[in-house]
């Protein structure tokens, strides 16, 4: 019993929750963006990345008030923290509504993670300053030819040397998701009309931003505009709820490469619209009502239906999760557009 007693006092010291937490985010371009550093006990310190995800990240931008989580990186994106700093944090569980990261579960991490394994985290708020790079030419913002703001203008970047790599951290910049490919030779965006300012960029694929690659400066150089840098980004996979009396209520729409589209009905259960709900933000799902005559209840979408036969176990944190069929693939018509009502958080 001794000895039982023992481990279990050992177990319990390690776990932690400190709610008088403080929060900072280090080595991005603002505030809202870069490696997770923590003050618990009157020290700052890193969080080890080991079960780093939204949960967590959305604790953190709601803490610093940065609005919604938008990706939980590796501390390798905005570089280790320095060896003055201890890692105070592993195995971070938020459920993602606590006030402050000290009040999520985790564990002392003791010698077990090295900084290397910093978490990262970055949050999307609309009054934040917009990053130096863009993507022009194109009917959304995650796809189009590469431009960055350098010696206070905005210039094209020459095609030479540029490769999927690159695209990499431009994509992750913009909150783009993944590149899909990139071209630099008669680019189907046409040729920008800004003057031709960088080339040669040597990104590693870990920055947090393009200007934190090595890169040459171009201008008076031959490279002709034929040769911008052209580059298409994987649009990160989003939910809404529209046409309801708020945004925890409304037919679902998906937005998927670029372009929202509704959801079919077939296969549709409480458990899915809890999946929902909860990464909307909102309360618990109502209980599915009989069709009425008026269906959908929210009215017909229009354009593209993206999911039909959708089948969650309910602990997934994100819709696209979820089982389904091929992006578009269905048998439906917008008469079966699903609606969802959740409770108001």
């Amino acid at each position: 019993m001794d000895l039982l007693l023992c481990l279990l006092l050992c177990f319990a010291a390690d776990v932690g929750v400190s709610s008088s937490s403080e929060v900072r985010l280090v080595g991005g371009h603002h505030r809202c963006a870069g490696r997770v550093e923590v003050r618990l006990d009157g020290r700052w310190g890193t969080v080890c990345d080991d079960g780093w995800d939204l949960s967590d990240v959305a604790v953190v931008c709601r803490q610093l008030g940065c609005g919604q989580a938008m990706d939980a990186l590796s501390g390798k994106v905005f570089g280790p923290g320095p060896e003055s700093l201890p890692v105070l944090m592993l195995n971070v569980e938020c459920e993602g509504t606590e006030a402050t990261l000290g009040s999520c579960l985790y564990t002392n991490p003791g010698n077990f993670c090295k900084h290397d394994e910093d978490a990262g985290a970055r949050c999307q708020a609309a009054e934040l300053p917009e990053p130096p790079v863009r993507l022009v030419g194109n009917s959304t913002r995650c796809s189009g030819q590469v431009e960055i703001y350098h010696d206070g203008r905005w210039g094209a970047v020459c095609g030479l040397g540029w490769d999927l790599t690159d695209a990499k951290v431009l994509c992750r910049e913009l909150g783009c998701g993944s590149p899909r490919y990139v071209t630099h030779h008669c680019s189907k965006f046409g040729q920008s009309s800004a003057p031709i300012l960088l080339g040669q960029l040597e990104c590693t694929g870990q920055e947090a931003s393009l200007t934190h690659c090595r890169v040459q400066a171009w201008e008076g150089r031959h490279c002709p505009h034929h040769r911008d840098t052209g580059v298409m980004c994987q649009e990160p996979f989003a939910l809404r709820l529209v046409d309801g009396p708020s945004k925890c209520s409304g037919r679902l729409e998906v937005r998927y490469d670029g372009v929202w589209g509704t959801v079919c009905d077939d296969n549709w259960s409480v458990t899915i619209a809890q999946v929902v709900c909860q990464e909307l933000g909102c309360g618990p799902a109502e209980p599915l009502a009989p069709k009425p005559q008026d269906w959908p209840r929210f009215g017909q979408g229009t354009g593209k239906i993206w999911l039909d036969d959708i089948r969650c176990k309910g602990t997934e944190e994100t819709l696209q999760k979820c089982a389904h069929r091929f992006w578009s693939y269905n048998d439906c018509t917008h008469w079966e557009d699903v609606s969802v009502v959740c409770q108001d958080s």
